[in-house]
C-alpha cells in the first residue's frame, strides 16, 4: 500500500470572462494578442458574494458524490487559500461543519499560492505516515480575481478562480519524495501590499495609480512579471534536477510533466530550457487561466480524463510563485 493521491475533483465558477471582453477595456490589446502572450482565451471568475469556502465546498461534495469516500471517513482537512472568507476563523473549520465531517477531524488553512498543492501533498503524506490521519482531504481554493483591479491588465488576463479537492490515503497513486524551497527576499514581487497588520486598508491605500498601462491601488494584487520570471528560471530547473536525483531517475524516466500553469510564455521557456519533450509536457489552461494553487490538481484530473496517464506512469509535479516559494515531487500513477 502506498500513501498517495486516490482521487481528484474540481469546480469552476459559472461566470466566464473572455479575451474579447478584456480587449474592450485595454485599447492596445486584442483578444488574439492576449491569447498569444498568455496562452489563455478565457477564465472563470466568482460572483460578488461567492467566496473560497463556496468553491471548496462544491469541490469536496463532488469528490464525495464520486463514491470514493464519504465525509465520515475524513479525519483531516487541509485548505490552501490566500483568499480566506475571514481573517479568522479558519475557513477549513467552516468547511468541517458544512460538509458534515466528524468533529474528531483536524482542520487547518495554510496561506500559500502557486506551490501550495505540493506543500499540501507533503503535509498530508506526513500526517498519514505518522498515524495522525488515514484520509486527508486536501482542498485548494482561490478567488484571486477579488484581489485584482479590473483595469490591471498585467494580472487580470492571467488569473482565474477555481477549487480542487484531493483525497490522499494509504492506497492512492504513490507520492514520492519532495524538493521544497523558499526565497522570502522576493516578497515584493507578488504581493497585496495593504490589508494586513503591516499596512491596514485606508483611503490612502485605496488610491488608484497608473503603472505601465495598468491601474491598481495598494489594496490590489501586484505582480512584477520580470522578477517573477527571473525567479522561475532560476529555481525551477534546479528543483527538477533535485527531485530527479532524490528518486534516482533521469529526465527520460518521467512519463508526464505537470508544472504550475502560470502562463504559456513561462511554460514554453521552462520546457525548452530543461529539454523536456513537448509530448511529455502537459499544458491545459486555455479555458481556465492561472487558478493559482489549483492549477496542478486540475491539470492532473484533466490529464487523466484525456487518457494521458497510465498504470506505473511517473508524473513530475512542480509549483512555483508567490512567497517566493517552490516545491516538486514525483507520483507513480
Amino acid at each position: 500500500m502506498a500513501i498517495g493521491i486516490k482521487a481528484i475533483e474540481y469546480v469552476l465558477p459559472e461566470e466566464v470572462v473572455t479575451n474579447e471582453q478584456l480587449a474592450q477595456l485595454y485599447g492596445d490589446w486584442t483578444a488574439e494578442k492576449i491569447l498569444i502572450k498568455t496562452g489563455i482565451a478565457s477564465r472563470h471568475v466568482v460572483s460578488e458574494g461567492e467566496c473560497a469556502s463556496d468553491l471548496a465546498e462544491k469541490a469536496a461534495r463532488k469528490l464525495f458524490e464520486s463514491g470514493v469516500v464519504v465525509p465520515e471517513e475524513i479525519d483531516f482537512i487541509l485548505l490552501a487559500t490566500q483568499s480566506p472568507d475571514y481573517q479568522l476563523p479558519t475557513t477549513a473549520c467552516i468547511l468541517q461543519d458544512r460538509l458534515g465531517i466528524p468533529q474528531t477531524a483536524g482542520a487547518l488553512d495554510f496561506n500559500l499560492g502557486c506551490s501550495a498543492y505540493i506543500y499540501g501533498l507533503a503535509m498530508a503524506k506526513g500526517f498519514i505516515n505518522t498515524g495522525i490521519a488515514k484520509n486527508v482531504l486536501l482542498i485548494t481554493s482561490e478567488t484571486y480575481t477579488k484581489h485584482i483591479h479590473p483595469l490591471d491588465k498585467s494580472t487580470r488576463a492571467l488569473f482565474g478562480d477555481g477549487a480542487a479537492a484531493t483525497l490522499i490515503s494509504d492506497d492512492g497513486h504513490e507520492i514520492g519524495n519532495f524538493d521544497l524551497g523558499t526565497d522570502g527576499s522576493g516578497i515584493a514581487s507578488l504581493i497585496i501590499p495593504a490589508g494586513g497588520a503591516k499596512l491596514p486598508r485606508s483611503e490612502v491605500t485605496a488610491e488608484e495609480k497608473e503603472d505601465n498601462g495598468s491601474i491598481r491601488s495598494q489594496d490590489n494584487l501586484f505582480m512584477d512579471g520580470t522578477e517573477v520570471f527571473s525567479f522561475t528560471i532560476r529555481v525551477v530547473p534546479q528543483s527538477v534536477k533535485n527531485i530527479l536525483e532524490k528518486h534516482n531517475l533521469a529526465l527520460e524516466d518521467i512519463d508526464l510533466f505537470i508544472f504550475h500553469q502560470a502562463n504559456k510564455f513561462i511554460l514554453d521557456f521552462l520546457r525548452k530550457k530543461i529539454k523536456i519533450p513537448q509530448e511529455n509536457f502537459y499544458v491545459n489552461m486555455q479555458d481556465i487561466g492561472n487558478t493559482v494553487s489549483s492549477t496542478i490538481p486540475i491539470a492532473l484530473k484533466r490529464a487523466e480524463e484525456d487518457g494521458r496517464l497510465h498504470k506505473e506512469d511517473k508524473v513530475l509535479l512542480i509549483g512555483f510563485g508567490v512567497g517566493l516559494s517552490w516545491g516538486s515531487t514525483i507520483i507513480t500513477y
